[in-house]
């Protein structure tokens, strides 16, 4: 890896070997914290417990004495996520990159139309795909703009597999796909977006009438997937037997959801203060009666150190 230090006349660079930042046992990078022997053989924390905190290279005590040098030196590097390219501005300690990665809002995405082979962000394939007229006759002739909460018809052919459409408000894209098998149709609903818990959580509602009687599904979660896969879904569809069916056309009402934040640790007024304990409960405090004023008293001593009233 290249390294860039800068001085006062003028920046240097060098090469640092990324194995000296591995630990020496699971060869895993490292993460603060780092522990040391007497000897200075270094463990990382997930090793140490597993040594039963004996080093394996002397056998003196491992896991109590940090290396604070390394960890300095672990601190000062600053990595760009693997995503820098798709919008990424997250600057990364050396070692965290995966556990940011696997969140990250701007891992890429692929364009849903067949033969696309653009890859994005989510927003970026969602203006690409709002924005440029693909030749799949499919995906140009219904276009599903669809606000979250709002019930819409899709009417699609199950031998098409897949239907497109666009959360406008939350820039995303979503797909219904529909999967014929010997026994019925796998319906399902997703999203064009990473497993990031900025996007937002959804939920999904699918209801299928037919002859006057309806089947209706409701997922509580809509799957979020950077990729449309083919594959028959394993949870989170719905099943359409065939007796239930009337010819290759389906017509199905969906509902998509944005599930709302979680606020119940959330207090609101004026007058009320909380404060975090160690457990993750918060306390309330009553707020002060108002028209009361708080008195204050200072007693006065005698020579003897008796008090005055």
């Amino acid at each position: 890896m290249e390294c860039v230090s800068s001085t006062e006349d003028k920046p240097r660079t060098g090469i640092l070997n990324l194995d000296v930042l591995s630990c020496p046992i699971c060869v895993e990078p490292f993460t603060i914290p780092i522990f040391q022997c007497d000897n200075g053989h270094l463990a990382c924390s997930s090793c140490c417990p597993k040594l039963r905190n004996k080093c394996p290279s002397c056998s003196w005590p491992v896991g109590h004495s940090r290396c604070r040098a390394m960890e300095t030196v672990l601190e000062s590097i600053s990595i760009p996520c693997q995503n820098a390219g798709f919008g990424c501005t997250t600057k990364l300690i050396y070692g965290e990159e995966s556990t940011h990665e696997k969140t990250c809002t701007f891992s890429p995405c692929s364009c849903p139309v067949k033969d696309c082979n653009y890859t994005g962000s989510c927003k970026d394939v969602y203006v690409h795909y709002k924005n440029l007229i693909h030749p799949n006759p499919q995906s140009t002739s219904q276009r599903y703009r669809v606000r979250c909460g709002e019930s819409f018809s899709v009417k699609m052919n199950i031998s098409d597999n897949l239907v497109i459409g666009t959360l406008y408000k939350e820039r995303l894209l979503f797909t219904v796909q529909s999967f014929r098998k010997s026994y019925g149709v796998y319906v399902i609903v997703s999203c064009i977006a990473p497993s990031s818990p900025k996007v937002g959580k959804f939920s999904y509602c699918i209801t299928y009438t037919i002859d006057g009687h309806s089947i209706t599904y409701k997922s509580p979660e809509l799957k979020k997937i950077q990729r449309v896969s083919f594959h028959t879904p394993q949870e989170n569809y719905m099943l359409i037997a065939n007796s239930s069916l009337h010819g290759e056309s389906l017509e199905m009402r969906i509902c998509i959801k944005k599930e709302k934040r979680d606020k119940t640790n959330d207090i609101k007024g004026p007058h009320q203060k909380r404060r975090a304990e160690g457990d993750g409960t918060i306390r309330r405090t009553a707020p002060s009666t108002p028209g009361l004023r708080k008195l204050s008293y200072r007693p006065s001593y005698s020579d003897d150190g008796q008090i005055l009233i």
